[in-house]
């Protein structure tokens, strides 16, 4: 008896090709989601900056050291439009033949509800001298200098960090520090101390200065290089110095009990001179150098990172699906495929609130293990294979750690990533060869 087989519908004729379609739009729809959490992501790392500027603003913020130099006073005569003459007081600023800075950093931790925020407690000894000047080399006439006003000046950005009154060793006479400076458009806080000077002692000798600074601060301690011959030296305890500004240092060792870094910098390193009386605005800022306290993991920028391979996880995981589907004839409805996807995204937003309480590494492995558990149980109630729950949960696996070194090489991870998805696309085409895709093609339901 000849059967007659009834003629596939157009919905059975063009199954695979509307699944395709719909998982492609399911992908693009889970971006916005993920994108909210990249919202989220920026949003914490906010409130951590945040955290960060609350406890510098009661403890000291980044502190920067601008000399020492001496400020010598001078009146500039100029001849108005009526005719008269007008007097402006200006100041000559002298920098040190030689700088010779000498610190200790001792850090601490402060910790500010779940954030913690590294500070630090420095004693650093400036020295040097003022070599003899030479009236040729002199930009301003020397009968129009007033050494009896002369004063030597420090800059220092944060004033709170100040844990000791300051006082300067001038040719080994001691006198102390007051807050403030002379009117000076490059420099706007730092302390001023009063020198006995004379016309003789800047021509004819040598002027030495010590000035010993107990100085508190957070995330970085910078040195601007006034020496014509500028040493520095600095010791700390923190393990994960980040050496930065203009210069970097000639020699450096890092180990676990901290840092010993050194530098040298000539007059020729920088873009100023010895003696000038007005200076463009960015030069000596610009030539600052020193360390910042570096956290050794920033987890929110991780995390971030991770995000953004977030369609790369999602794309796969649903296309491991299909073919899942397709080779084992059981179909996946398309809520499921839904829940699996919002089941992939909430891993970042674990992650991220594993991630303040605990190291990055732990935090993705603990987000990894739970979000594989619970595709993967899933997994079993559709395919009802222990055998299909292990691959695909493997293959899962190995997408995360593939993500997690990503992550971990950064300069390297554009050539390894490249590699990998490579790997991938050719592993997923090889697989595809064996797909029927023909329109006749008819995934069957399973029954139970």
């Amino acid at each position: 008896m000849e059967t007659h087989q009834e003629p596939l519908t157009f919905w059975q004729r063009n199954k695979l090709l509307f699944k395709s379609f719909f998982i492609g739009f399911l992908i693009l729809v889970l971006l916005i989601p993920t994108f909210s959490i990249m919202y989220l992501i920026d949003d914490r790392e906010k409130r951590h900056n945040e955290v960060i500027h609350e406890v510098s603003n009661k403890w000291a913020g980044a502190q920067t050291i601008t000399g020492p130099f001496l400020v010598i006073p001078y009146v500039e005569e100029h001849e108005t439009s009526d005719k008269k003459i007008e007097r402006i007081t200006k100041q000559l600023i002298l920098l040190p033949d030689e700088l010779s800075v000498n610190g200790k950093i001792a850090t601490q931790v402060k910790h500010r509800s779940i954030f913690q925020v590294p500070v630090y407690t420095s004693n650093i000894k400036l020295s040097g001298k003022f070599d003899s000047i030479k009236v040729d080399k002199l930009i301003v006439p020397l009968e129009r200098l007033q050494f009896e006003k002369a004063s030597v000046c420090v800059g220092i950005s944060d004033f709170k960090g100040i844990g000791e009154n300051l006082q300067l060793s001038w040719n080994k006479n001691i006198s102390n520090f007051e807050s403030g400076l002379p009117r000076l458009n490059w420099l706007s806080s730092g302390i001023t101390s009063p020198i006995v000077l004379s016309k003789e002692m800047m021509l004819n000798g040598t002027n030495d200065f010590e000035i010993n600074v107990s100085l508190k601060g957070s995330e970085k301690l910078f040195i601007t290089p006034f020496g014509n011959t500028t040493k520095m030296h600095l010791e700390s305890d923190w393990v994960n110095p980040g050496f930065d500004g203009k210069y970097l240092p000639d020699t450096s060792l890092i180990d676990s009990k901290g840092f010993i870094a050194d530098w040298k910098i000539l007059h020729f390193n920088r873009n100023y001179p010895q003696q000038f009386s007005e200076i463009n605005n960015e030069d000596i800022p610009s030539s600052a150098f020193g360390v910042n306290l570096v956290q050794p993991v920033n987890v929110y920028s991780q995390t971030m990172r991770s995000a953004k391979y977030a369609i790369l996880i999602i794309a796969l995981t649903f296309f491991l699906y299909f073919f899942l589907e397709i080779f084992y004839r059981r179909s996946v409805h398309p809520l499921q495929y839904v829940l699996i996807g919002f089941a992939l995204v909430i891993f970042y937003t674990l992650l991220l609130s594993i991630s303040e309480y605990l190291p990055f590494s732990k935090a993705y492995l603990i987000a990894a293990v739970a979000t594989i558990s619970l595709i993967g149980l899933y997994t079993k109630s559709i395919f009802k294979k222990w055998s299909i729950v292990l691959l695909f949960s493997f293959i899962l696996s190995l997408l995360y750690l593939f993500i997690y070194v990503l992550i971990q090489l950064q300069d390297n991870a554009l050539l390894f990533g490249s590699i990998g998805l490579f790997i991938l696309l050719s592993i997923i085409m090889y697989f595809s060869r064996k797909v029927s895709w023909s329109p006749a093609e008819k995934i069957q339901e399973a029954t139970d």
